[in-house]
């Protein structure tokens, strides 16, 4: 009797006995899945957020890359001008007092239209528009009718331009970065137009079109 119990507790403890144990937790586990799988789901959840503990770093910069590229979409409709570009060739402060035509300068009272001199004589529209459509949303067309450039070849007003944005912010926008900007060796003057004249201009552009 006495070697008869301990063989009978050794086959209990014999790891064949542990391991119908563990398909058991499996099982147990499988029917905890089927009947409660949401339950299942957010625990897998939460060990992925915790696994991917450091993934956490990698979404920041990858967020941040895709506000890189939206603002470089949003600045580069490949049709226009670059920010980059418009600061790679815009002369510096210290540069702009050499040019008598940046002498007394002023910008002028903001409004919605500027004022452009300066330009050389091969400056066509489609190059104001390389430059200044990047201030423009061309799928509104509230801010695509307003756009409007009127650019003078003749006369007293020869290498000047008038151009009308969508608003006052695109406008000082665009002052402050296409200002001295180099266009054809000759860097442009931009100002605010005077608030007199965009109506007449608007008018008359919109005629002519």
């Amino acid at each position: 009797d006495v070697f008869e119990q301990p063989q009978h507790v050794g086959h209990k403890k014999i790891e064949f006995h542990i391991s119908t144990e563990i398909p058991a937790v499996l099982q147990i586990n499988s029917e905890k899945e089927q009947k409660n799988g949401k339950r299942v789901y957010l625990y897998a959840t939460t060990e992925e957020i915790n696994n991917t503990g450091f993934g956490r770093i990698f979404p920041a910069p990858s967020s941040n890359d895709k506000m890189e590229t939206e603002e470089e979409d949003d600045e580069i409709p490949s049709e226009f001008i670059s920010r980059k570009d418009l600061e790679k060739n815009r002369l510096s402060r210290e540069e702009m007092e050499k040019y008598s035509v940046f002498k007394n300068y002023e910008p002028g009272d903001p409004n919605c239209r500027i004022y452009v001199k300066n330009l050389a004589k091969q400056v066509q529209e489609k190059d104001l528009k390389f430059i200044f459509g990047r201030y423009v949303d061309f799928q509104s067309e509230v801010e695509r009718n307003m756009f409007d450039i009127r650019l003078m070849k003749e006369g007293r007003m020869k290498g000047q331009a008038f151009i009308g944005l969508p608003n006052e912010k695109a406008a000082a926008k665009a002052l402050k970065e296409a200002n001295g900007y180099v266009l054809f060796e000759k860097p442009m003057v931009v100002q605010f137009a005077r608030s007199a004249r965009p109506k007449q201009d608007a008018n008359e552009g919109k005629r002519k079109k």
